[in-house]
């Protein structure tokens, strides 16, 4: 017998759990996440403009109708997307995720009609609803329960860092060299960077889920899908609460993202000054959420929910109750500081409460919810707004967010 048949195969890699042992796969996942944040950046300041002033298209509603497609469609994708991850692998996942999102930029750059427009973003929100999902799921898997909030705090903080610092790259490029193509070109190297990286970098996570789970991952694992979507819906009372207060906040993200562009520029704001609006408050939140997840982790979820969702409705208000440009900038910023309160609790307080066997169901279940916000938002405020204006959609928004933030209040038990 040979040398070569005899000679031991070599040792597979230990897995083991936490930050410290997993930072380099960690870091990799916070850059790709930051490539998926800045995909949904590129259409923060401009597309509502090039609904508006390159097809002039007149109603709200219509104008929205990109964000309808984009959340619809991520939310189903998140939907499917613990599934997919629990039977294929996370990484699979991810780059089909990042193939649907090649497109999306030529898309809009080449784009004669608005409808080519709300097409790309259908491609979008599948490639968000898998990549980003896939990025939030991984490193939860690679740290385990002791520092999840602080994961969820960085993997949010780069995607959302990315998203308000590419909207005010598109919105200073765009009051230069006009809406297209020139703002969108960053679109297209996030989306070479992005695939590159998933498909020559990462490594699947699902031998840390197993770690994890240890002696008790049969039974759980035995919940049917319909069981986990039931569970985190409607029948664990921390998962509704969660449920709930995720879609509220996407339904507020969805209505500033369309609408605040068109009711700053019809108070006669510039693009590159609107751009600086829509990017405080996507950075603040990013940022914040360094120290907000890790916060989750030693305070408990609860308190930061419900005060992130008060603070959120509060920087609503004072947009809408005013006609300044100093004014709307710290309406953006407590708008971003509630949200960092509000995102990464949400993700870990779902986490918390769900057996890592079915977590990715339940998170996917969860995100379902959160982003058909994006959709519900869009689509009602453009209606008010085209019935009533823009100030009376941005105030009945304000008014939901603070009763869902009432609601988790009343229903969720603090751990």
């Amino acid at each position: 017998m040979s040398k070569a048949a005899t000679a031991p195969h070599p040792a597979p890699p230990t897995v083991r759990l936490g930050l410290k042992e997993n930072w380099r796969q960690f870091a990799l996942l916070v850059l790709i996440n930051a490539f998926v944040g800045g995909m949904v950046g590129i259409e923060r300041t401009v597309v509502p403009l090039i609904g508006s002033e390159e097809f002039h298209i007149a109603s709200t509603t219509l104008v929205t109708s990109f964000i309808v497609s984009f959340g619809v469609v991520k939310a189903f994708a998140n939907l499917v997307s613990g599934q997919l991850a629990d039977a294929w692998g996370r990484k699979r996942v991810l780059i089909i995720g990042w193939l649907a999102g090649l497109p999306v930029p030529f898309m809009i750059i080449w784009a004669p009609s608005y409808e080519v427009i709300v097409a790309a973003n259908v491609l979008l929100g599948l490639s968000q609803g898998f990549a980003w999902s896939m990025t939030v799921i991984m490193k939860v898997d690679l740290v385990g329960p002791k520092d999840r909030g602080l994961a969820v705090g960085l993997n949010e903080f780069a995607g959302y860092f990315a998203v308000g610092a590419t909207a005010f790259l598109t919105g200073y490029l765009a009051s230069r060299y006009g809406l297209r193509p020139v703002p969108i070109y960053l679109g297209v190297c996030y989306a070479v960077a992005g695939t590159v990286l998933s498909v020559l970098a990462t490594r699947d996570t699902r031998g840390h889920v197993r770690i994890e789970a240890g002696s008790t991952a049969q039974a759980a694992s035995a919940l049917s899908f319909r069981q986990v979507f039931a569970l985190t819906s409607f029948r664990d009372r921390n998962l509704f609460a969660a449920s709930q207060a995720g879609l509220v906040n996407n339904l507020n993200d969805g209505m500033s993202w369309g609408i605040f562009p068109l009711f700053f520029a019809s108070l006669g704001l510039g693009v590159e000054r609107i751009g600086v609006l829509k990017a405080v408050y996507p950075v603040i939140w990013g940022v914040l959420q360094i120290v907000t997840g890790p916060l989750s982790d030693r305070w408990g979820r609860k308190g930061l929910i419900v005060a992130g969702m008060w603070v959120q409705a509060g920087g609503l208000f004072v947009t809408a109750a005013t006609t300044h440009f100093a004014s709307w900038l710290v309406g953006s910023a407590l708008l971003g500081i509630g949200t960092a309160m509000v995102y990464p609790s949400l993700i870990a307080a779902v986490s918390d409460a769900s057996h890592p066997s079915w977590r990715a169901r339940s998170l996917s279940v969860y995100r379902f919810w959160r982003d058909l916000g994006y959709a519900l938002g869009a689509l009602s405020a453009g209606i008010i707004a085209d019935q009533f204006g823009f100030t009376a959609a941005i105030f009945a928004i304000g008014g939901l967010t603070f009763l869902s933030g009432a609601v988790v209040a009343v229903i969720m038990r603090a751990r």
